[in-house]
C-alpha cells in the first residue's frame, strides 16, 4: 500500500509540474509517426510478402512505448540529477561510438550501427547527440573558469573528436549536424562573431579537403556532383522519385495505400517519409506537420526567453536547434534542396535509434521547462 502511495505521489508531482502542452504535442507527433509507419511499412510488407504482416509497425510501436517511458523518467527526475548523470551517459555513449569501427555492422557501404545480438541494432551517435548538448552547455556555462576562449577550445575539441569518429564511418550528415549544434551553442553563449566565422571557415576547409583527397569520402563528392547533374547517380534518382511523388500527390494526395514511392525507393519509410506522406495525403498533410513542428519550437523558445539560468538556456536552445535542423535537412533532401544525407524526420520516421534519441531530447526539454518549485 505504501509503495502504491509513493508511486501515486511521484506521478501526481510530475503531472502537476510538467508542461502539459509540450507533452501532448510530443505524444501527438509520435502518434502521427505511428500512423504513417502503419501506412508506409506494414502495407509495403503485405504487398511484397502477400501477407498481413505488421512487423515494422509493431517494432515502431515498441520503440515509441519505450521512448515514452524514457520521456517520463527523464522529465520526472530532479534537474540536478539529470545534469549529474549526463556526463556518465555521454562517456558510455561515446565509448559505444568508438566501438563502431571495430564491431560495427556495415549497411549500404556505411559502418554506423552496432549489433550486440541480445539487443536490437542501434546507432550510437543517436545516443551521443543529446548528452553532447548538455556537456557542451556545462562547459560554456561553467563559472569556475573565466577564460572563455579556453571553454570554446575544449568544447570544440570534444565536438571534433565525435566528428572524426563519425567521419570514419562515414557519416557526413551527422557530422555537419554536430558541428552546427556546437556553433549554435557557442553563438548563444556570447562568442565573438569573428571567432565563430573563423571556426566555421576552418571546418568547411577541412571538409573540402577531406572530400577531395580522402578516398573514403568519395561517395560524398559523387552525391554532391549527382545533385547538380540530374542525369547521373543512384541517390539522385531516389530524390527525383521522391519529388515526383510529392508533385503527383497534389494538394490532397492519392489516398491511403495508393502511393508508389514506398515500393520504388529503399528506406522510404525513414529517409523519404515526407515524400510518402505527401504522395498519399497531399501537401496539406505536410503543411500541418510543419505547423506542429513550428508550434513545438516556438513553445520551447518562449520558455527559453523566460529562463534566467544560462546553463538551462543553452541546453534548451541546443536541443530544439538539433530537432529543427534535422527536420529541415530531411525535408530539404525530399524536395531536392540538399543532396541525399540519410537523415530521419524527428518523431515521424521509422527507426529505433532515432525514436530513442528524440525521446531523450524530449525528456530533457520537458525536465527543464517544468514548473519550478521554490
Amino acid at each position: 500500500m505504501e509503495i502504491k502511495k509513493t508511486i501515486f505521489n511521484l506521478y501526481y508531482k510530475w503531472w502537476k509540474n510538467i508542461d502539459k502542452f509540450l507533452l501532448f504535442l510530443i505524444i501527438f507527433l509520435f502518434i502521427i509517426g505511428l500512423f504513417f509507419s502503419l501506412v508506409s511499412t506494414s502495407l509495403l510488407v503485405s504487398d511484397k510478402l502477400e501477407t498481413n504482416d505488421y512487423t515494422f509497425f509493431f517494432k515502431h510501436l515498441t520503440f515509441v512505448i519505450l521512448g515514452l517511458i524514457i520521456i517520463f523518467v527523464l522529465s520526472s527526475i530532479n534537474e540536478g540529477k539529470l545534469i549529474k548523470i549526463s556526463p556518465i551517459v555521454f562517456i558510455l555513449s561515446l565509448f559505444s561510438l568508438m566501438l563502431v569501427p571495430i564491431i560495427g555492422v556495415e549497411v549500404n557501404s556505411a559502418q554506423r550501427w552496432i549489433d550486440l545480438y541480445m539487443l536490437p541494432r542501434f546507432q550510437p551517435i543517436e545516443f551521443v547527440k543529446p548528452f553532447l548538448i548538455i556537456l557542451i552547455s556545462l562547459i560554456l556555462s561553467n563559472k569556475k573558469y573565466n577564460n572563455v576562449y579556453l571553454k570554446y577550445l575544449f568544447s570544440f575539441l570534444l565536438t571534433l573528436l565525435i566528428a572524426l569518429l563519425l567521419a570514419a564511418q562515414p557519416d557526413i550528415g551527422q557530422t555537419l549536424l554536430i558541428f552546427f549544434t556546437w556553433s549554435v551553442l557557442i553563438f548563444i553563449s556570447g562568442i565573438n562573431i569573428i571567432f565563430l566565422l573563423t571556426s566555421s571557415l576552418i571546418i568547411f576547409m577541412l571538409l573540402y579537403l577531406s572530400i577531395n583527397f580522402i578516398p573514403k569520402f568519395e561517395y560524398i563528392k559523387s552525391r554532391i556532383l549527382s545533385f547538380f547533374n540530374t542525369e547521373t547517380g543512384t541517390h539522385n534518382a531516389q530524390s527525383e522519385k521522391a519529388i515526383d511523388s510529392i508533385t503527383s500527390g497534389g494538394f490532397f494526395g492519392k489516398g491511403i495505400g495508393e502511393g508508389t514511392l514506398k515500393n520504388r525507393v529503399p528506406e522510404a519509410h525513414t529517409d523519404y517519409i515526407i515524400s510518402v506522406i505527401s504522395e498519399e495525403f497531399g501537401v496539406i498533410a505536410i503543411i500541418l506537420i510543419l505547423l506542429l513542428f513550428l508550434i513545438f519550437i516556438y513553445s520551447v523558445f518562449k520558455k527559453v526567453y523566460l529562463e534566467h539560468d544560462e546553463r538551462t538556456k543553452l541546453i534548451l536552445v541546443g536541443c530544439i536547434s538539433l530537432i529543427l535542423v534535422q527536420a529541415m535537412i530531411h525535408i530539404g533532401v525530399n524536395i531536392r534542396l540538399f543532396p541525399t544525407t540519410g537523415m530521419t524526420l524527428p518523431f515521424i520516421s521509422y527507426g529505433g535509434s532515432s525514436i530513442i534519441s528524440i525521446s531523450i531530447l524530449s525528456g530533457i526539454i520537458l525536465n527543464l521547462t517544468r514548473r519550478k518549485i521554490n
